[in-house]
């Protein structure tokens, strides 16, 4: 019964990572390293397919890291998975695939399913890359459509020392790679047609 659990919570563990991982156009490499989790207690109900880590949750593999109060992994009979973390805040970071750069997310909850492939973070939610950040009370991402939601949440929301709780949101400007700065364009040089040609011997 024991090495059933070990599987099975592994095998929980693995979908939560495939799912999570999808959302944030992962690190590819990551799915083959190998799953480090540890856990206050852990509790694994065959029959449900239902998977509770309580207690310093911190699960990586490869760039994937995710912290929590508790983490909650469903499989349905699809083999789909959803899981959701609580924290003050839960977060996750991952390296994006092909650029040297990551994404990172927290909240007081964040949900992931991976049939709808949906990310939602709630309360004092923030998305972080690189140098952008978006803060709100509720962030959203479908990976299906790539719709992108923010809400604020109002008055009630307002995270301490704010009298608002509205969307707010940094975003680097970004530089074209094949265009030089104006003050680096080099400037057209021109034959002046008052000096003489050399003569040739």
């Amino acid at each position: 019964m024991r090495n059933l659990e070990l599987d099975l919570l592994t095998l929980m563990a693995a979908a939560l990572i495939t799912a999570w991982s999808g959302v944030t156009l992962a690190e590819n490499a990551d799915r083959s390293k190998p799953i480090n989790l540890e856990a206050d207690t852990v509790t694994v109900d065959d029959l449900a397919r239902v998977s509770t880590y309580q207690g310093h949750v911190r699960l990586s593999q490869g760039t994937l890291l995710i912290l929590a109060d508790t983490l909650i992994v469903t499989e349905d009979k699809d083999g789909f998975s959803h899981g959701s973390a609580r924290g003050n805040p839960a977060s996750f970071r991952q390296k994006r695939e092909g650029v040297d750069e990551y994404v990172e997310g927290y909240g007081q909850r964040i949900e992931y399913d991976s049939r709808s492939d949906k990310l939602e973070l709630f309360t004092q939610a923030r998305m972080k890359r690189n140098q952008d950040e978006v803060r709100g009370n509720f962030i959203s991402y479908d990976g299906k459509t790539e719709l992108f939601k923010v809400l604020g949440g109002g008055k009630e929301a307002a995270p301490p020392g704010r009298e608002t709780g509205r969307v707010r949101a940094v975003i680097q400007p970004k530089v074209k790679k094949d265009t030089p700065p104006e003050s680096l364009t080099p400037i057209p040089l021109k034959g002046a047609a008052n000096i003489a040609q050399p003569q040739q011997e």
